[in-house]
């Protein structure tokens, strides 16, 4: 399928074919969630952990004898009835929340997101988008070109050896820069606009 090219200025530069099976999809809202929740819990970083009592320090001591003291038994004053002790049902570090899902379902969910960014126009594509130096200003002359005024969040899909661009946007907020190896579901539907080089678009 044919679908216009861009200057950095935003003046059509010609046409580029692209693939129909990537462009051209179904749209699949239940499959692109399922991959977007999986991207998100296998990336989940687990942070939250509490000390049960066999890690708690102290207790080793029996706090008094078990008979003759009027008292309940008590074995250890590291237990979660008593004051500083171990956690029962905390969150622990070990628990896992990946998921998986097959390549093929990957694949077909973000082919199905691409179609449908394309078709309500959201998706780009420029005939080249290096840069003479790395500096934020040609990165914002290009958005300015593209999108006006209008603050909304952007992808830019470069070629991996486009070093200079890279460095130019990792600063910028609500502006994310993949290259066509990493491109990934997450990054697409977290940006309301992508904007992609014909280089990159090729290699994909």
């Amino acid at each position: 399928m044919l679908v216009d090219l861009y200057n950095q200025k935003k003046k059509k530069a010609g046409t580029i074919e692209v693939s129909e099976k990537m462009f051209g999809a179904k749209w699949k809202p239940e499959l692109v969630q399922q991959a977007v929740v999986t991207w998100l819990a296998n990336h989940r970083q687990i942070v939250a952990h509490v000390k049960d009592r066999s890690e708690v320090r102290g207790g080793g001591k029996k706090p008094w004898r078990q008979k003759h003291t009027g008292r309940s038994r008590h074995g250890s004053s590291r237990s979660p009835l008593w004051a500083h002790g171990g956690v029962t049902f905390g969150p622990r570090n070990e628990k896992i929340f990946a998921r998986k899902i097959n390549k093929k379902m990957k694949q077909s969910a973000l082919y199905s997101l691409l179609s449908k960014k394309l078709k309500d126009k959201e998706i780009y594509f420029a005939d080249d988008l290096k840069i003479k130096e790395a500096k934020t200003k040609n990165i914002f002359s290009i958005i300015k070109n593209f999108l006006g005024k209008e603050k909304k969040s952007i992808l830019f899909i470069v070629p991996s050896d486009n070093r200079e661009f890279s460095l130019a946007g990792r600063n910028i907020a609500d502006i994310s820069i993949s290259n066509s190896d990493n491109i990934n579901i997450y990054d697409c539907i977290s940006n309301k606009y992508i904007i992609m080089d014909k280089e990159a678009v090729m290699k994909m």
